[in-house]
């Protein structure tokens, strides 16, 4: 999620997910004072310190459920009552969970995926366009957008895939197409879909399934014709009607954030 407060672009991929931990408010005799802050990271390590002792180690059992829920929540300490610590003053602690952006594979640099890239990485997600034609993937200059020029199976073979990964499918060629598929549709991803006529579907779900490759639930969860049903026409308005789709999946994988007072 982003923030003001929020130090991702400063943390190395290797280091998300993590929290950072903020005191916001100080009272009476505290160890440290407004603006202190410190980084739990998801293996329990920490960058920095909100005071120590007991207080400290209550914070990073906070930051972990709040990593884990993956949402921001504010935090009251009573130090003398809740960690027996004499100083005896009071501190209130916004923990807000710093996540790595989902990655986006558009595999096809064609107008509609330039479209794509153009809006996406404005949308949260960390956004890869392969193509293995050079003369479409170098008219992509994107700031942040990565460009992989290179055949389709060779960037199969070497793009990680997780829970993470969106994948969107949309080449100049219907087999490239579902050769793209038939490999995404066995890792694992939060999204995948293809572009295509009502012709193209059927007759790519009926592939998927004589070939053994996916279960008819694997396949009705394949996005095809891919994006929101918006009469789209314009790559451009294709473009809006298939990132919409991304952003609809992603926020629903997370509740609402919430803060609360303990």
């Amino acid at each position: 999620m982003n923030s003001l407060l929020n130090p991702a672009h400063d943390l190395k991929p290797n280091q998300l997910p993590a929290a950072l931990c903020l005191i916001v408010s100080a009272k009476g005799s505290t160890p440290r004072r407004e603006g202190a802050r410190m980084l739990v990271f998801a293996n329990g390590s920490i960058e920095g310190s909100i005071g120590g002792g007991a207080l400290e180690k209550q914070v990073i059992i906070d930051a972990l459920i709040t990593i884990k829920e993956k949402k921001p929540r504010l935090f009251r300490h009573d130090l003398l009552h809740h960690h027996g610590m004499c100083c005896g003053g009071s501190l209130q602690i916004y923990i807000e969970p710093i996540m790595a952006n989902p990655k986006l594979y558009l595999f096809g640099a064609g107008h509609t995926g330039h479209a794509i890239a153009l809006r996406a990485a404005g949308c949260g997600f960390d956004t890869f366009v392969i193509d293995d034609r050079p003369e479409y993937t170098h008219q992509i200059q994107i700031p942040g957008v990565n460009i992989l020029t290179l055949p389709f199976s060779q960037a199969l073979q070497a793009l990680p895939f997780d829970l993470h990964t969106y994948i969107a499918i949309l080449t100049y060629n219907h087999a490239t197409d579902r050769e793209i598929l038939f490999h995404c549709i066995q890792q694992p991803h939060a999204y995948i879909g293809m572009i295509g006529s009502q012709r193209k579907v059927e007759l790519t779900k009926k592939l998927l399934l004589e070939s053994g490759i996916a279960s008819i639930e694997q396949i009705n969860l394949v996005d095809m014709p891919m994006g929101m049903p918006i009469l789209a026409e314009t790559p451009e308005e294709i473009a809006i009607s298939i990132l919409a789709k991304l952003i609809l999946i992603k926020n629903q994988s997370h509740t609402p954030p919430q803060n609360s007072l303990d």
